[in-house]
C-alpha cells in the first residue's frame, strides 16, 4: 500500500491513520526542510518574515502575476533569491503559481523546495497541480503522501488534485484511497470534490461508485450534473442519460439547494450523443431544439455530435442540414460528416467532404481516415482505398493503426481478394480486442466467400486470445454449413453448448409515438398488437409473392434468417425480427413518412429483398441500421447496391 494514503478496505482503517498523521505537530520534511505555516508565529522564520505589504513583495507578486512569458518569471525568480524572500511563503506561491501557469512543473517544484519549513496548503497544493498539467500525476500523488509529514493537512482544493491525479492515470483503487481521505477530513459534501470524484470514478469505469457520490451530494451544480451525465454516455448508458436528464429538467439542482440552472453545452453534447446510441429521433430533436434555445448552436463539439446523431437515427438529410448551416466548419464536423455519409452508403458525398477538408487547409485526424476507407469498403473502390492508406502516413502526418488496416482487410475481403486481406492481418501486431477485431473480420471475409482455410486460420487466431466470440462462432458454424459440411457445423454448437458460450438473439426495434418497440425473432405479441402485426406480414408476403418472390422453403417472412438469426439448415421457426417491426410501424405511423428500423445484427440476403419489395409495395422509404451500416429503400433499390 503507498505510504500515507488510506485505504477504505482494511478493518482498521489507516484511513484513521492518516487522518492522524494530518492532526500531529508539525515535522521536518525532507522536500522542505521544516514545518509549515502552522509553525507557532513566534517562531525565527516567522519572526523575521516581511510583511505581505512589503513594497518589493508587492512589485514581485504584480510581476509574477502579469507575466506573459517563461523568462520574465525566470527573471522575478531570480530577484526573489537575490531578496532572500524565496521562503516568504505568499511570494514563493506567486512564483510557484506563475511557473504553473507557463507549464514549467520542474522550476515549479524547485521554488516549492526552496520554501523550505514557510510551505503551507497553497504551495502543495500549486505544485501538485504544476504536475497533473503537465502529465506527472505519479508525482503529485507522492506530493500528497508527504504532506502529513511536512504538517501541513489537505484541504478541498488539495483533494480535488489529487482526485484529478488519479482520473488521469484512471486508477480506481488509488482514488478511493483519496476519496477515504475526504471522507475522514469532513470533506465528503464538498461541491468540488465530490464533482472530481464522480469525474474519476467515471474515467476508471466505475460509473456504480460514480453515481454512489453524485447521489449522496447534499448539493449539486452544473458541472457535477454535466459530469455525471458524461459519465453514463462514455460507458454506453444511454438510457441512464436520458433518465438522468430528465430528473435534471424536473428538479433543477436536484440536492435541495432551491435553484435551478440551465443546462450547459456539455449536458446536451452527452444527451445528443445518448440519443445518438440509442437511435433515437424524438429525443434528439427535442436536445437539438434545447441547443438551438440556450445559444449553443455554433460549438463545433454540438455540431459535431448532431450531425453523428442524425446519421444514427437513420436522417441523414438532417445531418446534412446541420453541416451546411455551419459557417466555418472543423475537423470534427467534417469528419462527423464523412462518416455518416460512408455508414449511409454516400460514398461520392463522403469522399468529395474529405477533398473539400483538405482544400480548406484543414488536417484530417484518425478518425477521418476510418470514414473515408470505411466508404472505400463499402463502395467497393479497393484500390483508391489502399491509396487513402497509403497517403495517411506519407501526405498526412498520420500513422495508420489497427483500425484502419481493419478497415483494408474488410475492404479487400468484401471484394473477394481474401489472400491480400489475410496476408495484412498475419502482418499485424496487435492484442487484445483489436486483435479479436481483425481477425473477426476476416473470418467474416471467409464466410462470404466460403473459404474454409482462412475461417480455419481466424478461428484457430480467435481461440489464441480466449474470447468467446459468439457471433464467431455462428459464423463458422454456417460457412460450414453452407458448404455442405455439417458435420464440422455441428461440432462448432457443440463447443458453444460446453463453453457456455450464448449468441445475443437477433432482435429490431422501432420508435413510434416517442415509445421504443423491440421486435425478436418469432414474437409479435411484445408490442400489444400482436395479431394485427401478423395480418400485415401476412398482407406483405401475398404481394411480395405476386411480385414474383419467393425464398426457398417458405420466403424471407416466414423462415428464420439463416446468416444471423438461427443457425444455418435449421427449419422455419418464426417471422424475421425486422419484419415485424416494419409491419407494427406500418400500423402505427401515419402513412406517407419514412420508417426507421434498428437492428442488432447484420441484415440477412433475405431480408433485404423482400425490404426492396416492401418500399414499392407500401410506396414509402424505409431506412434499416444494421451491424455494420444503413440500408435506404425506395422503389425496389437499395443505396448499398446490394455491396454490403
Amino acid at each position: 500500500m503507498a505510504k500515507g494514503l488510506p485505504t477504505s478496505s482494511s478493518p482498521a482503517p489507516p484511513a484513521a491513520s492518516a487522518l492522524r498523521s494530518l492532526h500531529h505537530p508539525p515535522r521536518r520534511h525532507a522536500g522542505c526542510g521544516g514545518g509549515s505555516s502552522a509553525q507557532s508565529a513566534t517562531s525565527p522564520s516567522s519572526a523575521a518574515a516581511p510583511s505581505v505589504y512589503h513594497p518589493l513583495l508587492l512589485l514581485l507578486a504584480r510581476r509574477l502575476q502579469h507575466s506573459r512569458g517563461l523568462r520574465s518569471v525566470l527573471s522575478a525568480h531570480a530577484r526573489v533569491l537575490k531578496s532572500g524572500l524565496s521562503r516568504h511563503a505568499t511570494t514563493a506561491n506567486h512564483l510557484i503559481n506563475a511557473y504553473v501557469r507557463h507549464g514549467d512543473a520542474a522550476h515549479a517544484e524547485h521554488a516549492f523546495e526552496d520554501m523550505s519549513g514557510s510551505a503551507n496548503v497553497v504551495s502543495w497544493t500549486s505544485v501538485m497541480a504544476g504536475h497533473v498539467a503537465a502529465g506527472r500525476p505519479d508525482r503529485a500523488l507522492s506530493l500528497l503522501r508527504g504532506m502529513p509529514e511536512g504538517g501541513v493537512r489537505p484541504n478541498a482544493f488539495t483533494l480535488c488534485t489529487a482526485v484529478n491525479a488519479c482520473a488521469a492515470l484512471a486508477i480506481a483503487e488509488t482514488g478511493r484511497q483519496v476519496h477515504a481521505v475526504a471522507e475522514v477530513s469532513g470533506l465528503r459534501n464538498d461541491l468540488v470534490v465530490s464533482t472530481a470524484l464522480v469525474d474519476m470514478y467515471g474515467k476508471s469505469n466505475r460509473v456504480d461508485d460514480a453515481r454512489h457520490v453524485f447521489d449522496r451530494m447534499q448539493c449539486r451544480n452544473v458541472v457535477s450534473w454535466g459530469s455525471m451525465l458524461w459519465v453514463h454516455a462514455q460507458n454506453a448508458r444511454a438510457h441512464e442519460v436520458l433518465d438522468l436528464f430528465g430528473q435534471f429538467l424536473r428538479n433543477g439542482d436536484g440536492g435541495g439547494g432551491g435553484t435551478s440552472f440551465p443546462p450547459n453545452h456539455f449536458m446536451l453534447c452527452s444527451v445528443v450523443s445518448a440519443c445518438a446510441s440509442l437511435g433515437r429521433l424524438g429525443p434528439g430533436k427535442s436536445a437539438h431544439a434545447a441547443v438551438i434555445r440556450r445559444g449553443h448552436g455554433e460549438n463545433d463539439v454540438i455540431d459535431g455530435a448532431l450531425v453523428d446523431m442524425y446519421a444514427k437515427c437513420g436522417c441523414i438529410e438532417y445531418s446534412q442540414k446541420v453541416f451546411r448551416q455551419m459557417d466555418s466548419p472543423t475537423v470534427i464536423p467534417f469528419t462527423a460528416m464523412i462518416v455518416a455519409a460512408a455508414r449511409h452508403g454516400l460514398v461520392n458525398v463522403s469522399l468529395e467532404m474529405f477533398d473539400d477538408m483538405l482544400a480548406r487547409g484543414l488536417r484530417p485526424n484518425e478518425v477521418t481516415f476510418v470514414g473515408v476507407l470505411h466508404a472505400c469498403s463499402h463502395a467497393g473502390l479497393v484500390d483508391r482505398g489502399l491509396e487513402y492508406l497509403d497517403s495517411m502516413s506519407k501526405s498526412h502526418g498520420v500513422r495508420p493503426s489497427s483500425k484502419h488496416y481493419t478497415c483494408a482487410v474488410d475492404m479487400l475481403g468484401r471484394a473477394g481478394r481474401v489472400d491480400e486481406a489475410y496476408d495484412i492481418s498475419k502482418g499485424m501486431e496487435v492484442e487484445g480486442e483489436e486483435a479479436v477485431l481483425l481477425w473477426t473480420t476476416l473470418l467474416s471475409a471467409g464466410r462470404k466467400h466460403r473459404r474454409l482455410d482462412i475461417v480455419e486460420m481466424a478461428r484457430a487466431r480467435l481461440r489464441e486470445y480466449g474470447k468467446d466470440m459468439a457471433g464467431a462462432y455462428v459464423m463458422m458454424s454456417n460457412t460450414y454449413a453452407a458448404a455442405g459440411r455439417w458435420e464440422n457445423a455441428v461440432g462448432v454448437r457443440m463447443e458453444m453448448v460446453r463453453r457456455g458460450i450464448r449468441k445475443d438473439p437477433g432482435c429490431s426495434w422501432v420508435e413510434v409515438k416517442d415509445a421504443v418497440h423491440v421486435f425478436y425473432v418469432g414474437d409479435a405479441s411484445s408490442c400489444g398488437r400482436g395479431e394485427e402485426v401478423l395480418q400485415m406480414v401476412r398482407e406483405l408476403e401475398e404481394k411480395m409473392r405476386e411480385m414474383g418472390y419467393a425464398h426457398g422453403g417458405g420466403g424471407a417472412i416466414t423462415a428464420a434468417a439463416a446468416d444471423d438469426e438461427e443457425p444455418a439448415g435449421k427449419p422455419a421457426v418464426g417471422l424475421h425480427s425486422e419484419m415485424l417491426a416494419l409491419a407494427f410501424a406500418l400500423i402505427g405511423l401515419p402513412n406517407g413518412g419514412t420508417i426507421r428500423v434498428m437492428k442488432n445484427l447484420r441484415m440477412c440476403g433475405d431480408c433485404h429483398e423482400a425490404f426492396k419489395l416492401a418500399s414499392v409495395i407500401v410506396g414509402r422509404k424505409l431506412v434499416v441500421r444494421d451491424l455494420n451500416r444503413f440500408h435506404h429503400f425506395s422503389g425496389g433499390t437499395c443505396t448499398c447496391g446490394d455491396y454490403w
